[in-house]
């Protein structure tokens, strides 16, 4: 005898079919952390950035970059105007800065503080981060200049500050965020030198290890 369909079995069918397509809809809609990131520098920090974010392709994280070669207070004060201007458009923002020979990175850190920006900081300088992805380097570097150097045994032709080739880092960041973190506490790049916070933000962009 022909067995026949029972409207219930249907009903359920199409149920379970609306249910999967929502599922999905849901998890095409799962909101993405939006960055905005503030970089103190003309180009290398910049670059840098740009290469990890199209590296990582994180489908969970949008990035908006700037460009702002000023002193750190002048770069967080300028980050928040941009917070002000964008009316809830982001989820986070970063201060990339240097120590170098800045006298005002104290109270560029109290306003972030107080603004609620994350802080990558780099002490002397970011080619400190840049070269944690090829070797753990830990002696006191009083400045760039003595970074350079090193920089130029581990990147063909030559480090370069305007001509910075994400390539060479692509392999390396995750191990730069393990040596980074070993350097200085959380927050306390200031007092440490050498030290870098870019683990924090290249950990926001790439994801987690």
């Amino acid at each position: 005898m022909t067995r026949q369909s029972d409207p219930h079995d249907d009903q359920r069918k199409r149920r379970k079919s609306r249910d999967s397509q929502l599922g999905r809809k849901t998890e095409l809609r799962t909101p993405r952390l939006r960055l905005l990131v503030v970089c103190g520098a003309e180009v290398t920090e910049h670059t840098y950035v740009q290469g990890l974010k199209n590296a990582a392709r994180n489908p969970a994280v949008s990035i908006k970059i700037v460009k702002y070669p000023k002193a750190p207070s002048q770069v967080v004060a300028h980050t928040v105007k941009l917070l002000e201007a964008a009316d809830d458009a982001y989820d986070e923002a970063w201060c990339v800065l240097d120590v170098d020979e800045f006298t005002d990175i104290d109270q560029a850190l109290r306003e972030a503080d107080r603004n609620h920006i994350g802080i990558a900081l780099s002490n002397p300088c970011f080619e400190v981060w840049l070269l944690l992805h090829f070797t753990n380097h830990r002696k006191h570097a009083p400045s760039y200049d003595q970074l350079v150097p090193i920089l130029n045994k581990y990147t063909p032709g030559g480090y370069s500050k305007t001509d910075l080739d994400f390539r060479h880092y692509e392999d390396g960041w995750r191990e730069a965020v393990r040596r980074a973190r070993l350097l200085a506490p959380d927050g306390k790049e200031r007092e440490v030198n050498p030290s870098t916070g870019m683990w924090k933000l290249a950990l926001a962009i790439g994801g987690p290890q």
